[in-house]
Parts: structure tokens; C-alpha cells; sequence
């Protein structure tokens, strides 16, 4: 459920909040990667999340690229 709510988010996004929302994404997986490997990190679950969430990202700006 709560993945079909973070795609309607998406979706409603202009092209330069997608982008925005992209980088912000992968500076927190760069520091869930750093707290991982420090072992610092408590929920693991959430590097899968942001990863699935990057993907998510990533699509929705290629198909908006592609209808262009």
C-alpha cells in the first residue's frame, strides 16, 4: 500500500522535483551504505526501500523523457 502511495507522489512531481527527489535519495543511500559498513546501522530494511525507491524514481523521469 504504502508503495502505490509513494508512486502517486511521484507522479504529481514536476521534472525538477523528480530530480531533486533522485539525489536526495541516493545521498541517503550513500550514508545507509556508510552506516552499514560502520556498523552503525539499525534498520537495515531501509537501504532495500531507498534503492526500490530510486528505481521507482528513475522510471517514472525515463518515461516522462520517452513521451516527449
Amino acid at each position: 500500500m504504502k508503495s502505490k502511495q509513494r508512486l502517486s507522489d511521484l507522479r504529481v512531481m514536476t521534472d525538477d522535483q523528480l530530480e531533486q527527489e533522485i539525489l536526495t535519495l541516493k545521498k541517503e543511500q550513500f550514508n545507509l551504505r556508510f552506516q552499514r559498513a560502520s556498523g552503525q546501522l539499525e534498520n537495515t530494511a531501509r537501504v532495500g526501500v531507498v534503492r526500490r525507491d530510486i528505481a521507482r524514481a528513475k522510471t517514472i523521469a525515463a518515461q516522462r523523457r520517452g513521451a516527449k
